[in-house]
This record gives C-alpha cells, sequence and structure tokens, in this order.
C-alpha cells in the first residue's frame, strides 16, 4: 500500500516523499480507523485526508467552515488533476444541480461542504446512495467550547456516527492543546481513535514581538521588508482596518482592508484581488485567514496582540505554507490586552455565556500576554504551550535569539520617574493624564489641577507621548504598577513600586530595536544558487497562466517550487519531473512552456552581457 500512496502523492502533487505523521494519517484513512490529527498551518494536513480517496478510489466527505477555503482547495486540487467538488451557497442552483448529478456519478474523489449542510436531508441522501465510508472534518477544533473558535453548528456533527456507524469519522485541526484534543474527540463520538500529533514548532517562521509606539507608522516600516510580496496585517476592530490600510496606501503600499461589516462582494472583490496578486496586503479582523489557502505570504502582521496563543498560532502560521521563510511580528501594548478583556466580557455577556466561558477567555488571554512579555525564544515558548519540548538553544529565528531584544537605557530612572508622577498625582488619574503631565503638555485639565506645578512636570519631554505610553504599560505588565478596573482606571502604586523608588529593585524596560535590512542565515539559505531575477520573470508568467485559467497564481505553482526552478533552469521536461511541487497534470499543461521561458531568459541574459562587453572593449 505504500507504493500506492506515493504513486498518488507523486501523480497529483510532484511529491517524492511524506512529511513526518502523515503516512499513519493516511493509512487511518484507508483502514477506516477514526483519527485525529494535529499539524501546524502548513504542515501538510490537507494531504492526509486527498490521498485516502484516491487511492482507494472511493468519495469521502470533508466538512468544511468557509466557502472560500473550500473553492481555493477545490481550484488547487484541480489544477494538479484531482476530480474534486464542493457544494455550497455561493452556487446558483444550475450549478448545484450540476454538481450533484457529478457527485452521484462518482465522478469526485472529495466532496467539501459546510456543516450546516452536511446534515440537511437531501445532503444526507446524497452521501448514503453514495456510500460515503468516511468523513473529515477541517478545522475540527471549532467544536470545542475551549478552543479559540467555537462555532455552534459543528456540535451537530455529533449525529454523523449515529447516521453512517459503519463509516470514519477524521478531525483536522492546526491549534489544539491537551484538553481541546480530547473534547474534539468526545464531541465528535470518535471510537478508538489513532491520535496523531505532529509539531507545533515551524521552523521557517521568523518571530518578532516589538513594542508598540506608532503602530501604522511601525507597520509600514515592517512592510518595507517584503516590498511586493503578499503580507497580511491583523487588527482587533472594523475601523482599525480601515484605517491601517489608508495610512499604508497613502504610503505607496498596495492594501485593502476586509472585515465582516463589508457587504459579501466587497469581501470577495478583496480576497480576489489578493489571490490574483493585483494587491500585497490585506489588513483584516480574524473575520479573514482561514478563507485563504495562499501559500506564499511573507509576512503577518499583528497590529495588536490576539486573544490567544491559538488564534497567533493559526494566523501566524498563514505564513509561509509553501516551507520558506516568513517574517511574523506582533506589535505589543498592554493597552491591548486591557482593551480585549473589556471585549471578552462584553460579548460573553451579549451571549449569554456561562461564567467558565468568560473565565476561559481571560486564561486564553493571559497566556498570550505572557507569551509577549516573557523574555524566552519564542518558538521554545509556543512548543511549551502545546506541550511540546524544544530542544534547540539558540532557534535563530527570533527577536530574543537574533539579540535584537534591548533594554533601554537609564531603565531604573525612567521608571522611577514614571512612578514618582503616579504618586505626585495623588494616584488618582489614568494613564493619559500622567502621560501628560511626564511630556509637559499644557492642556486645560493639566493647569486646572495644577499639575503644571509639580516636580515631575516634563520629566520626559523629550520622549515621544506614545514611548512614555508604552512604558507606563510595560510597568503594568511587570507587575510594578496597577491599573484598575471599570469604566474610568487609574493607576495605583504597589509593594514593587516603592522598591523601584528606593532604589531597592532594577527595572529592565524593553525599547524598540529596528531589525537588521539583511536577510538572516535561515533566509539567506533559501536562497542560494537562485537566479532571483528569472524567480521574478517566473512570477510574472505564473500570474500570466493563473488569469488565464481563471483561478489563483499561487494554485499554480508554489514559491519553492519557483526557486527550485530558478536554481536549476530545468531544459527539458525529464529534468522538470524531477522538481518537487510539479504533478503529471501540471507537466503536461505548462510543462513546455516553462522550459521555454527559462531558455528565452537565458538568451536574453546572454545577450545582454555581450552586449555590455561590445560595449567595453569600444571604450
Amino acid at each position: 500500500m505504500t507504493d500506492e500512496i506515493l504513486a498518488a502523492v507523486r501523480r497529483f502533487w510532484g511529491f517524492e516523499s511524506l512529511r513526518p505523521l502523515q503516512a499513519e494519517a493516511i493509512r487511518a484513512g484507508l483502514d477506516r480507523r477514526d483519527s485525529l490529527v494535529v499539524m501546524p498551518t502548513g504542515g501538510g494536513k490537507s494531504l492526509c485526508y486527498q490521498v485516502p480517496p484516491a487511492v482507494a478510489a472511493r468519495t469521502d466527505i470533508v466538512v468544511s467552515p468557509l466557502i472560500a477555503l473550500m473553492k481555493d482547495q477545490v481550484d488547487a486540487l484541480r489544477a494538479c488533476g484531482y476530480p474534486a467538488a464542493a457544494l455550497h451557497s455561493g452556487m446558483d442552483a444550475a450549478q448545484l444541480r450540476q454538481a450533484e448529478r457529478e457527485i452521484a456519478a462518482g465522478r469526485h474523489h472529495l466532496i467539501f461542504v459546510a456543516p450546516e449542510r452536511m446534515l440537511t436531508p437531501r445532503f444526507l441522501e446524497l452521501a448514503a446512495r453514495l456510500r460515503v465510508s468516511a468523513f473529515a472534518i477541517d478545522e475540527a477544533h471549532c467544536i470545542s467550547h475551549w478552543g479559540h473558535d467555537f462555532r455552534p453548528e459543528y456540535r451537530q456533527l455529533a449525529e454523523l456516527k449515529t447516521r453512517f456507524p459503519n463509516a470514519s469519522v477524521h478531525g483536522y485541526t492546526a491549534t489544539a492543546t491537551e484538553r481541546v484534543r480530547r473534547d474534539i474527540i468526545e464531541q465528535l463520538g470518535l471510537e478508538d481513535p489513532t491520535v496523531l500529533v505532529g509539531s507545533f514548532d515551524r521552523p521557517n517562521l521568523l518571530y518578532r514581538v516589538i513594542p508598540k509606539v506608532r503602530v501604522e507608522a511601525q507597520v509600514a516600516d515592517t512592510l518595507r521588508r517584503h516590498r511586493g510580496k503578499a503580507a497580511i496585517v491583523y487588527c482587533v476592530a472594523r475601523k482599525d482596518t480601515e484605517a491601517m490600510a489608508g495610512y499604508l496606501a497613502e504610503h505607496g503600499v498596495r492594501a485593502a482592508h476586509y472585515h465582516a461589516g463589508m457587504d459579501a462582494e466587497e469581501r470577495r472583490r478583496t480576497q480576489d484581488r489578493f489571490a490574483a496578486e493585483e494587491i500585497d496586503v490585506v489588513v483584516a479582523t480574524v473575520a479573514f485567514g482561514m478563507g485563504i489557502d495562499r501559500s506564499d505570504i511573507r509576512c503577518v502582521i499583528h497590529s495588536a496582540i490576539p486573544k490567544s496563543v491559538e488564534h497567533y498560532q493559526q494566523e501566524t502560521g498563514r505564513a509561509g505554507r509553501d516551507g520558506l521563510p516568513a517574517e511574523c511580528v506582533l506589535f505589543y501594548s498592554a493597552a491591548d490586552v486591557l482593551r480585549w478583556q473589556g471585549l471578552i466580557e462584553r460579548s460573553a455577556e451579549d451571549a449569554d455565556n456561562p461564567p467558565e466561558v468568560i473565565d476561559n477567555g481571560r486564561q486564553l488571554l493571559e497566556e498570550m500576554r505572557r507569551f509577549a512579555t516573557v523574555v524566552r525564544c519564542r518558538h521554545a515558548a509556543l512548543s511549551a504551550y502545546f506541550g511540546e519540548n524544544y530542544s534547540k538553544p539558540n532557534c535563530g529565528a527570533c527577536d530574543l535569539c537574533l539579540g535584537e531584544v534591548v533594554g533601554a537605557a537609564d531603565s531604573t530612572v525612567l521608571a522611577q520617574k514614571v512612578l514618582s508622577c503616579v504618586a505626585r498625582v495623588e494616584q488618582r488619574f489614568g494613564v493619559e493624564h500622567v502621560v501628560d503631565v511626564l511630556t509637559g503638555a499644557g492642556n486645560e485639565r493639566v493647569r486646572r489641577w495644577r499639575h503644571d506645578q509639580l516636580s515631575t512636570y516634563g520629566l520626559l519631554k523629550a520622549m515621544p507621548r506614545k514611548t512614555v505610553t508604552n512604558l507606563i504599560y510595560q510597568l503594568v505588565d511587570a507587575g510594578m504598577l496597577e491599573r484598575t478596573a471599570g469604566d474610568r482606571p487609574v493607576l495605583r502604586l504597589n509593594a514593587a513600586s516603592w522598591e523601584v523608588m528606593r532604589g531597592k529593585r532594577a527595572v529592565t524596560l524593553l525599547e524598540a530595536k529596528k531589525p537588521k535590512a539583511e536577510r538572516t542565515a535561515m533566509e539567506a539559505d533559501t536562497w542560494r544558487d537562485v537566479d532571483e531575477a528569472l524567480f521574478e520573470s517566473l512570477r510574472g508568467l505564473r500570474r500570466e497562466i493563473a488569469t488565464e485559467r481563471g483561478v489563483p497564481a499561487y494554485v499554480i505553482l508554489h514559491d519553492s517550487t519557483l526557486r527550485e526552478l530558478a536554481r536549476h533552469k530545468p531544459t527539458t521536461i525529464e529534468a522538470l519531473r524531477n522538481l518537487r511541487g510539479v504533478g503529471e497534470r501540471k507537466l503536461a499543461d505548462f510543462g513546455a512552456r516553462l522550459i521555454e521561458h527559462i531558455a528565452a531568459y537565458e538568451r536574453n541574459k546572454r545577450q545582454v552581457s555581450n552586449e555590455m562587453l561590445t560595449g567595453d572593449s569600444g571604450n
């Protein structure tokens, strides 16, 4: 059976081998044994449910939460010559009838369907006629209250075991702690399942956590390192996405916003433009991401802290799905933690959730805050959160291990100035007012309280206002200053505050250090021997082919395959066949075109070189 598996993988996807745990997951599917497969985004989960029906010549069903995700997967599979279809509300009646006829005739190996459609009488009848023997539940964490993205409609999937007692059910997710894994198994009613948990570490991702000061400018500066490349910027609120996208557009970035408040057509247009490489950056709330399968995203930025490590892992996991290096930057401020706390409480009250759900939300947020503030290798910290040991002493792919995290000069003195100001205003005011006093603001409120007469007035007037705000929140995070709850929170001193002011405790405050412009060792290694001009030329050809076929560019070939083409420059179909990512269908569809493009590029390169030599000799 192993030979048959590898033959299918080679035929459709052009891969010569499988990744860790893929073989075991595929065998569970072929043996029709229930399973739960946990692999990081980009770890190859999809192949685990795509291969079994191709090898066994059967039709399986995939439950998927978003229409855009279904469409992307079907487009990608069909480009590989793999027969697949989707049924969703975005199709008109004629399209649905045509797809159902094809499915009933057994012409597809996979059918993608939303959970709410899965259990309709019409679809259940179709599945029964097909004698479906396996169901794959994608994004399976959505069934768990303890997960980070609970969806009530997923709970209905427990009926699958009752309605199809002889079929196997397979859950797939990228982010699930042990408690969530147990809950998925229980909610889906999995029987003696094979549980496969891959490594949560994504070694090709470079993590940076940077103090948030002037976030729009900081985001724009980060994106300059990835000019012309795909990126996602996540914001908390809808209005934040619109403001950020506007700022980026004004500063020469091809960007658009995306959030759930837009109508469906607007959202689809933004997503289509991103997929077609007409824009480089989408600025979005968490409404964007699960619906995009783009493999060549080189940067994911969080302009504010996400509300859980699971969200962070999943959202950053959308970068570098092709295995090439990508950068993930989180701009952190404790103010955003407090903002999330308020949102969690209000949304829980609106939904009338039980207290344990609210407590779980707070706990998840606290774990995320800890990740952002504890000075520890980011790869090691993420691995530890998901119960995995990280053995490397230096990952070489995070701000701490690259030596980019630095303490502000005279941190203890700065802290003493801030805390003294809180004491001088008698612990009766909030962050904004304390910042006003420290920066020497001349507003009416400061004058009314005569705080312009205090000894701490203007002590930090040489610092940008947002830098001072960030220092205050760092002290709150470190437990050296407290901020009360409620609608009008004020700053209060505690025992640690007095220790700092009396010189009995040293303080380290972090400052933003601009990352080096040059490539990291990890990035440089993936570009070794690659003709970068040819790579960019091949990207243009890929866009051209994608436009002709009406599919996203990344469906045609991944960046990793383009780099291999630009590295090896194959001149024959046989040489092209040996490159990872070029299956039989793609070889037949545009293999000759790729070879001719490379040959033309080389001819032009030689011509330019000869002309330069001729010109030099004539001087």
